[in-house]
């Protein structure tokens, strides 16, 4: 008998070993060596680094762009999973229960469906790249060509420095959008319509069938989801160095934490200092991960 059982467990092993072993290589070992990194001066041409403590995160404190940085991937942390997940669930509300009968959802929603995800199809590059012949500030431009036409001034939706960090959420939100349709709309596909039909012959009205029924039976979907866009939000870096002027102008106006790391570690070629940066991203991620978990638990309604 113990022998089976020791046979057992180390068949489980045998196969839990392998990606154990990648997992460690490939992503424990890296974050390890971005921490060492964190605290020496590598520029990259040497073969040893010079180890300083902690002095790149003394530099971090008093770096006002990385800083402005900060704010701009907050602002985003706050609106961009608040605004995506109010579209994402009124749309797949109907396309799931905005029937005529409300337990059913409105003809055509599985086209609606396949738009919706289709920026999810589309490469992060392709969709800033997209974006910037959106926002072209000429007569080119897909918003400024109708406004130009009508005898109104072109706006500068990259090139002013208080209206690009909202085009940058704009095109965020648009990408991210679609995904989460899909994934309440498969939310609402499991909760029977058992439990709809009975809350309309009590006398339950759309407004109290979403607020006392279909959000409640979906929190723990919207939890994941507000986990995954407040990392999305956390990163931004494609949209933001692709589509924006200067990568991350105008005047640091757009900039978020990653394009800096990216811009500290390639273009200045401060590998130390910038996994400095790196670290304090790490640490903003994981606290924002740990901190939406633990707000945003309850008891599980079994239904």
């Amino acid at each position: 008998m113990l022998f089976n059982r020791y046979r057992r467990g180390l068949f489980i092993a045998s196969f839990l070993a392998a990606p154990v072993i990648l997992y460690a290589i490939y992503v424990i070992s890296p974050n390890i060596q971005a921490f060492y990194m964190a605290m020496t001066d590598w520029r990259g041409v040497t073969a040893t680094p010079n180890f300083i403590g902690l002095e790149n995160f003394q530099r971090v404190l008093g770096d006002s762009v990385f800083w402005k940085a900060v704010t701009h991937n907050l602002g985003l942390l706050i609106l961009l999973p608040a605004i995506t997940i109010v579209i994402a669930l009124f749309f797949a509300y109907l396309l799931n229960l905005g029937g005529s009968k409300g337990v059913s959802g409105i003809r055509g929603s599985t086209f609606y469906r396949v738009v919706f995800f289709f920026p999810q199809v589309l490469a992060v590059t392709i969709v800033a790249v997209l974006f910037q012949q959106v926002f072209r500030p000429d007569g080119s431009g897909m918003l400024n060509g109708p406004l130009m036409a009508l005898g109104i001034e072109p706006v500068g939706f990259l090139s002013n420095s208080g209206i690009a960090f909202w085009s940058v959420l704009g095109v965020l939100v648009w990408q991210a959008v679609g995904f989460y349709v899909v994934l309440f709309s498969a939310g609402l596909a499991g909760i029977p319509r058992d439990v709809f039909e009975a809350a309309q012959i009590d006398g339950a009205n759309r407004f109290t069938l979403f607020f006392r029924i279909t959000l409640p039976l979906l929190w723990d979907t919207v939890q994941v989801a507000w986990v995954y866009l407040g990392i999305l939000a956390m990163d931004a870096f494609a949209i933001v160095w692709v589509m924006t002027l200067q990568q991350g102008g105008p005047d640091w106006s757009t900039t978020v934490m990653a394009a800096e790391i990216y811009r500290n570690a390639f273009g200045y070629f401060r590998f130390g200092y910038a996994s400095a940066l790196g670290v304090v991203m790490f640490l903003f991620t994981v606290g924002f991960a740990i901190l939406s978990l633990r707000l945003s638990r309850r008891e599980r309604i079994e239904y």
